[in-house]
């Protein structure tokens, strides 16, 4: 792809929505052709109604897989576009609206995925919160930093328990981390001390479920154009965002999604575990 052109300055409030951002990100409902490689699996996706969600969504369905989709009520619009299009690719389509910040909702949602898709096979933990702040440690809110830790990282351990009560030998669980963990930003210290959480949970998921057959990896986006942009950043430095990596542009959604589906396919990935795997445009994951 080229050098994108700038992204006009655009505010929304948390969470924000597609409809709404100029332009509208590519998840690849144009790009996107599958080859049956998550044929007949079941997977549920956490904030799966837009972003990278949205894109893991199609492509799953694409491929073959049924799709779960985790998501605020406030981004019900979002989660219907979703599913429309997953069912468009004649794959079954389940809205589970909720918070995950609330334990309930959060352990359950696994369950409600298993009823409506018949099982599970792949769990996703996408869903994600950030709030860009001052620079300096003191304009730290605890309510915010509250809600993106519990959404980051409490949220993220309850779904898994929950799935794993139905996760078979073979099933697969994709974290989605940063960036962030490996070069973090001072106005994102709480979110980047979160994704470098996921990173460690991800790495101890994987030595204790392999022994059940169940593999545990990550995938690390860099600036990825989605509606936590405008929603969480100052509308003045959305002109600039994603330029500072080697490729010198910010990615879209369309191209995190095959890493999501490389690392879910037995057929492709069946001995890769406890990995995390970078989409960052040139930025290191090391």
């Amino acid at each position: 792809m080229a050098p994108q052109e700038q992204f006009p300055p655009q505010q929304q409030e948390p969470p924000g929505l597609t409809g709404a951002m100029d332009p509208t990100p590519d998840h690849g409902e144009q790009s996107y052709r599958g080859t049956g490689r998550l044929a007949g699996r079941r997977a549920l996706i956490t904030g799966g109604d837009s972003g990278i969600g949205r894109a893991t969504a199609i492509a799953f369905a694409r491929e073959g897989a049924d799709v779960a989709i985790g998501y605020l009520d406030v981004e019900q619009p979002d989660a219907e576009e979703t599913a429309r299009l997953v069912r468009e690719a004649g794959r079954t389509a389940c809205l589970l609206p909720g918070d995950l910040t609330d334990e309930a909702f959060a352990r359950g949602i696994a369950q409600q995925a298993a009823d409506g898709l018949g099982g599970l096979d792949v769990l996703v933990n996408n869903a994600g919160y950030q709030m860009a702040r001052g620079t300096s440690i003191d304009t730290l809110d605890s309510a915010e930093m509250d809600r993106v830790i519990r959404t980051n990282l409490y949220a993220l351990l309850w779904v898994t328990q929950g799935a794993l009560a139905h996760l078979p030998s073979g099933g697969v669980i994709i974290n989605v981390s940063s960036i962030q963990a490996y070069e973090p930003s001072g106005k994102l210290v709480d979110y980047a001390s979160t994704k470098a959480a996921i990173n460690n949970i991800t790495v101890n998921l994987a030595a204790e479920l392999g022994p059940r057959g169940i593999r545990v990896n990550a995938v690390a986006p860099g600036p990825i154009w989605t509606p936590l942009q405008p929603a969480t950043q100052e509308a003045e430095h959305l002109p600039e965002f994603g330029t500072n990596v080697p490729l010198g542009r910010a990615g879209q959604p369309a191209e995190v999604a095959p890493a999501l589906v490389f690392l879910a396919s037995d057929g492709d990935a069946s001995y890769v575990s406890g990995t995390v795997l970078g989409v960052t445009g040139g930025r290191p994951v090391f």
